[in-house]
């Protein structure tokens, strides 16, 4: 664990130093995750489809799309993850070009950067290795030998595949600085990069990115070393970053956010794995406890919010997908609530053969207008029951307020409604508010601000002044 652990507290926060959208916009932030793992448009390259879609995505409010790598990948097919050295998703002009309109609608392009290893190579090298096991890195399976390989999983020599530490001399060894999990987590997949070499630190810190892709796997001393590099060198000290470190234990992320000093946002995973978990549990699961062990709650400053995304969906290898049952419900609290940065899927807001709902995809965009339009300004909870909670926005001098209730409640008959009294302020007293939702009657605010707020059962309703 790392030293300075105890003093996380303290640790400056990284979002409000950053830049989220365009200069004096006055209307929330909001990015949009522009990719699946497999889905491609049938027409158009990806860039392209990009292109044609900015506009209307300026228009409802987003001002950041995060894209997939655009390096050049190890198979043609390559998402780009396989990083090497044109991938399926288009060409450089064609990116360049989608680039450029994105900036003249005030969006921003969040470029993924695997940093981590890379896949395929021109050619073999022999150097000595050392196999270790699978479950523990630093458990050595024999001793040193010469293998023909590219990295660290392949011994093209004998045809065999294992983890390799390269050995010899001037090599280090795994690096100290990375997750313990599995022993020490250094090597991920593919051919590991050393980010202690000075070649490659020289090589990488030309080059910019802004989603770190799987950080609990390099090096976190060069990763500090290479945002504060790229802040400095570009002259762009609110350059926006966010890490992925996958685990569901905030406590495993605490210290990261910590080390990096408020060069990096940081991925809400323990608030996924909680999305995740009430979609499967259903009605067993308590609403009161969805904020519990997130980052957003313990680091509010720090948390860019997600529902799922490319690697949660169904057969992906960090599937933990949330289930249509609770999905506007989860959308409700990372695009309505006050703090954190959401990102929203293209998976569940565009048609593509993965993922797609029609109900879905409709009722988020009506949560992305009500986020541009509605969500702002102080925000108090209404915690109070377990199959449904709410909270109400009280607005700012610029944009009104709304209130939000969200239910997980089975109810096989389409009767049950809840009901929960919540304070919009006296200045609505004698007003009406109506839903944004649906085609729920209007409730009256009453003498002292309240109003007895509806919500069907399993639903999400937004309530906004008539």
């Amino acid at each position: 664990m790392f030293s300075a652990f105890k003093a996380w507290l303290s640790s400056p926060p990284a979002l409000p130093r950053m830049r989220l959208g365009p200069e004096g916009n006055t209307d929330n932030p909001l990015m949009l995750q522009f990719f699946t793992w497999d889905t491609l448009n049938s027409e158009l390259s990806w860039w392209k489809h990009l292109e044609s879609e900015i506009p209307r995505l300026a228009n409802m409010g987003f001002t950041q799309v995060w894209l997939p790598p655009p390096n050049k990948g190890a198979q043609p097919e390559g998402r780009g993850y396989d990083a090497y050295d044109l991938t399926r998703w288009g060409t450089r002009e064609e990116f360049l070009s989608a680039c450029k309109v994105a900036a003249s609608h005030g969006v921003d392009i969040i470029i993924d950067a695997v940093l981590n290893h890379k896949l395929g190579a021109d050619r073999v090298e022999k150097f000595p290795a050392v196999p270790v096991n699978a479950e523990n890195r630093l458990k050595d399976e024999g001793p040193p030998r010469e293998i023909d390989g590219t990295g660290l999983d392949w011994d093209h020599r004998t045809r065999s595949k294992a983890i390799y530490r390269i050995a010899g001399p001037g090599r280090k060894g795994w690096s100290r600085n990375v997750a313990n999990e599995l022993g020490n987590y250094d090597y991920l997949l593919g051919i590991d990069i050393d980010h202690r070499h000075p070649e490659v630190r020289k090589d990488l810190l030309n080059w910019v990115g802004f989603r770190l892709d799987a950080i609990k796997h390099i090096d976190r001393n060069f990763i500090y070393t290479f945002l504060t590099h790229v802040r400095r060198h570009s002259r762009k000290p609110q350059m926006f970053s966010v890490s992925e470190y996958w685990s569901a234990d905030v406590k495993l992320i605490l210290p990261y956010i910590n080390a990096f000093r408020g060069e990096t946002a940081f991925f809400d995973v323990p608030l996924h794995n909680n999305f995740h978990l009430a979609s499967k549990q259903r009605a067993q699961y308590d609403l009161r406890n969805i904020l519990n062990g997130s980052v957003v709650k313990e680091r509010p400053h720090d948390a860019v919010t997600f529902v799922d995304n490319h690697e949660s969906v169904i057969g992906q290898s960090l599937e933990s997908w949330v289930d249509t049952n609770f999905k506007l419900q989860a959308y409700s609290l990372i695009l309505l609530r006050q703090n954190g940065h959401p990102c929203v899927f293209y998976g569940d807001l565009y048609p593509n053969e993965e993922c797609y709902d029609t109900e879905i995809s409709r009722n988020l965009t009506l949560l992305v207008e009500a986020r541009k339009k509605f969500a702002y300004g102080p925000c108090k909870d209404y915690f109070v029951n377990p199959d449904c909670i709410g909270f109400v926005r009280m607005g700012d001098s610029l944009h009104p307020g709304c209130a939000v209730l969200l239910s997980n409640k089975d109810d096989s008959t389409g009767e049950f409604t809840h009901t929960v009294r919540m304070f919009v302020g006296r200045e609505h007293a004698g007003t009406k508010f109506r839903s944004f939702m649906s085609t729920l009657e209007d409730i009256v605010i009453d003498s002292q601000g309240f109003g007895k707020f509806k919500c069907d059962a399993n639903c999400v309703e937004v309530w906004v002044r008539s």
